[in-house]
């Protein structure tokens, strides 16, 4: 989103009010707000009544700031909630996932399919020695092995730790190390692209480091040669099959861990960030059904985030399970072979809600209608939109020429760490503005603040806080209790603040304005500033980088690093250096961080208190005029960054 289009945030005028058809027959109804406001607790437990529960919570909620307990005593099992009730009430013939392959295979998975399957990849584990408590890492395709391999550790009670299958061999050794997995699912390799690429040597390098992994379950996707450790390697094929295909879940406490997840922070380490079982079960199957208006019996689902970030595992994984919803999942690029693929599945499996990124949104943009327009989306009744602020004229595309005027649309801010969907219009309730985010659903106690704390009201930006503890919200940063205190809860006494802005405009809607901290968003995916920075430095060329996310019409934001070369490197390397940096950031973190642009300075602007002032170096980044300087050690190093660049282009 431009710079001027965040000024004018909260001008927009258009509203698109529910269609009354559409809120005759919407799950969602105005009094869930009513109950929420007026008996918090009572209407969370509510929400919880409707999970399969082995034995009832003694209490609710037990806060004891920043940390909280949802439905303690209660006792429940995350994957008997997501198959086995479906199948016992008599929905096992329903499909749960119609799988695409990139180059065109096809899996049709019954609820009862996936309980045979599940329950196999259960007794495997067991037999591979996975105890409750455990971790397991997962480094997977966007196969339906994936999402087995999910439910199977929660089915036994180890917690799962899914790394997406983009991350570099010392990201994935990183995430191994802090959760100390004792076993790593993989596969061979996937397809993206029209082509095979392999995942098995990433971790076969990973593990080269210190880990306590005694085996790794290795599943044959795409059949290319794969380097072999027989004392540690086992085929997925030879183990899971011959299991017998009956396993009964066992129940676990109410805050059991149920996974982990790795999400860039403010420093270069990672920040592991774990949910727990009935708190996080009961949001997301919650706002799955009032957010997408789910018909189980009639709908066709897709959410087209990988199941390595938390769209995936929230809104494919667990959400939509629960509620006994038929999803696609499709395995490879949007352009593969051809820009129609996406609309081709959509008119295939006759989707009906549509679950996305803005960036895939504004790629179409760019495509070209023709590619959406010939294509048949009269299926489609629901558009989503996930990962970053939508643009308004992203919106008005995304309605026009995919909804075709007729689908509401719900544009949705969350984050890793709250776990569920916390804004967000509700179809058949909220009259849209594009853009616009809207407010907060029920049961979420939102507000925008200032510097001071203050809460501000229509026409001001401020800071989004949280001001009362959710169900499905991060229990703690894995293994670092202070962290979390510090890092969400330290900067506003009382509120949780995760680094994004907002803004109400005079109507009352909610604007989202990206993060204010130094982590960028590219694409939906959050990496910080200093991972990136670390990984520079630590090229032989560099001795010292600054990372800032600059607007892109694309992604949101691109990832701009300005350097300083080690004495005795010249600058003249140009463009074989910057290629050369590109290819080391993406090695070290993985292909999403790999830096659009590289600028070669002499001097990096610092406060005399020696900070890297950010802000200026997105003015230089973004082609604006350099704001206030004063505050520098030395005032005329903008002038001198300014004037004297050596700007490696992208060739990207």
């Amino acid at each position: 989103m431009s710079s001027e289009e965040i000024s004018n945030l909260g001008n927009e005028s258009r509203t698109f009010a529910p269609s009354a058809a559409f809120a005759a027959h919407a799950n969602a109804k105005p009094s869930l707000y009513t109950e929420a406001n007026s008996d918090y607790e009572g209407f969370w437990e509510k929400q919880a009544t409707a999970l399969a529960w082995e034995k009832k919570w003694d209490r609710v909620l037990e806060w004891n700031l920043p940390f909280a307990k949802w439905f303690t005593g209660g006792k429940l099992n995350a994957s008997y909630n997501c198959i086995d009730r479906h199948v016992l009430e008599g929905r096992g013939d329903r499909v749960a996932f119609h799988f695409e392959g990139e180059p065109g295979d096809t899996r049709t998975l019954t609820y009862k399919d996936m309980l045979r399957e599940v329950s196999k990849a259960a007794n495997a584990l067991i037999e591979l020695g996975v105890k409750a408590g455990d971790r397991v890492a997962i480094y997977m395709p966007h196969i339906p092995e994936a999402v087995i391999a999910m439910q199977a550790c929660a089915r036994i009670g180890a917690a799962h730790s899914v790394i997406f299958g983009g991350f570099s061999a010392e990201s994935l050794l990183q995430r191994i190390q802090d959760a100390d997995a004792t076993l790593v699912i993989t596969a061979d390799g996937g397809f993206r692209k029209g082509a095979a690429f392999a995942l098995k040597p990433v971790v076969d390098e990973a593990l080269l480091g210190t880990t306590n992994v005694r085996k790794v379950l290795v599943v044959q996707r795409t059949k290319q040669e794969t380097a072999w450790n027989a004392d540690r390697d086992i085929w997925w094929h030879e183990l899971v099959e011959r299991q017998s295909d009956v396993h009964v879940a066992e129940s676990f406490d109410s805050e059991h861990v149920l996974f982990i997840l790795y999400t860039s922070g403010t420093t270069a380490k990672p920040k592991g960030i774990f949910h727990t079982t009935g708190g996080y079960l009961t949001q997301t199957s919650f706002t799955h059904k009032i957010v997408f208006d789910l018909k189980a019996e009639t709908d066709v689902y897709w959410c087209t985030a990988d199941v390595g970030w938390i769209t995936g595992h929230s809104y494919m994984v667990y959400g939509p399970m629960i509620n006994g919803a038929t999803q696609v999942m499709y395995e490879g690029t949007p352009d593969t072979p051809n820009k129609d693929r996406i609309f081709k599945l959509i008119e295939k499996y006759k989707v009906t809600i549509l679950y996305t990124a803005p960036t895939l949104i504004r790629t179409w943009m760019k495509w070209g209608d023709e590619f959406p327009n010939s294509c048949d989306l009269s299926s489609l009744r629901l558009l989503g939109s996930v990962g970053e602020p939508i643009n308004p004229e992203a919106w008005m595309w995304y309605r026009e020429v995919i909804g075709h005027n007729n689908c509401p649309i719900v544009d949705t801010w969350w984050q890793t760490e709250t776990g569920a969907i916390m804004v967000s219009p509700l179809p058949g309730i909220t009259a849209t503005k594009p853009g616009s985010a809207m407010g907060p659903l029920p049961g979420v106690d939102a507000t925008v603040i200032d510097d001071e704390g203050k809460v501000i009201g229509n026409g001001h930006s401020g800071y989004l806080t949280l001001n009362k503890p959710w169900p499905s919200m991060m229990r703690g940063v894995w293994g670092e209790p202070e962290r979390y205190r510090e890092t969400y809860w330290s900067r506003f006494e009382g509120r949780y603040f995760a680094g994004d802005g907002a803004k109400w405009d005079e109507d009352g809607a909610l604007w989202l304005l990206g993060r204010v901290d130094d982590v960028m968003n590219i694409s939906g995916h959050r990496i910080s500033t200093a991972e990136v920075e670390s990984a520079l430095v630590s090229h032989e060329s560099v001795a010292e980088a600054a990372v800032v996310g600059a607007t892109d019409a694309m992604t949101g934001q691109g990832i701009v690093a300005f350097i300083i070369l080690r004495g005795g490197i010249d600058h003249v390397e140009g463009e074989a250096l910057t290629k050369d940096l590109k290819a080391h950031v993406a090695k070290e973190i993985g292909a999403i961080a790999r830096p659009r642009q590289i600028m070669v300075v002499n001097e990096l602007p610092k406060t005399r208190s020696g900070k890297i002032m950010r802000r200026l170096l997105r003015d230089v980044a973004e082609n604006r005029a350099v704001g206030d300087s004063t505050t520098l050690a030395d005032p005329n190093v903008m002038k001198l960054i300014s004037e004297g660049l050596q700007t490696a282009k992208s060739e990207d």
